[in-house]
């Protein structure tokens, strides 16, 4: 019986993973404090936000158009979250804009193939912004998500 309780009480201090996916619907996890927002633009129809925290302080903004396909991510925090969860298929267009970047030497920018990516930051404080332009809505203007 101590077993279980030890069991559940190590599952509860677990870090929570976000699992926001590019290009896929939206986070739904329970243990994520979340909210569906909807957007305040002249375009409010045309996406909806969800944004959920990490237990590590991250904010992850998930943008997803009418067919509830996931077209944009952005996160903040003192941590950079775990972009392997967050890119999914689109994570080798990631490690290739990386590879690209010399380590330390300024924001990673990625333009090239599905994925767009900018990624700032440095120890404490990690921003950054992904997105798939096919899977943009027409009238959406990334370049303005916050």
């Amino acid at each position: 019986m101590n077993l279980i309780r030890i069991a559940s009480t190590a599952t509860l201090l677990l870090p929570v993973v976000c699992h926001a996916t590019l290009g896929a619907a939206p986070s739904t996890d329970a243990h994520q404090t979340s909210r569906s927002l909807r957007a305040t633009s002249p375009v409010a129809s045309a996406y909806s936000v969800h944004e959920s925290q990490t237990a590590d302080g991250v904010t992850v903004r998930e943008y997803a158009s009418p067919a509830n396909v996931v077209f944009a991510l952005t996160w903040q925090g003192p941590t950079r979250p775990d972009m392997q969860a967050l890119l999914g298929s689109y994570f080798p267009g990631f490690l290739a804009a990386a590879h690209r970047t010399a380590r330390g030497t300024g924001p990673l920018i990625g333009r090239d193939g599905d994925l767009r990516i900018e990624s700032v930051g440095h120890q404490g404080a990690f921003a950054g912004k992904a997105w798939v332009p096919r899977l943009v809505p027409a009238s959406v203007d990334v370049e303005v998500l916050p």
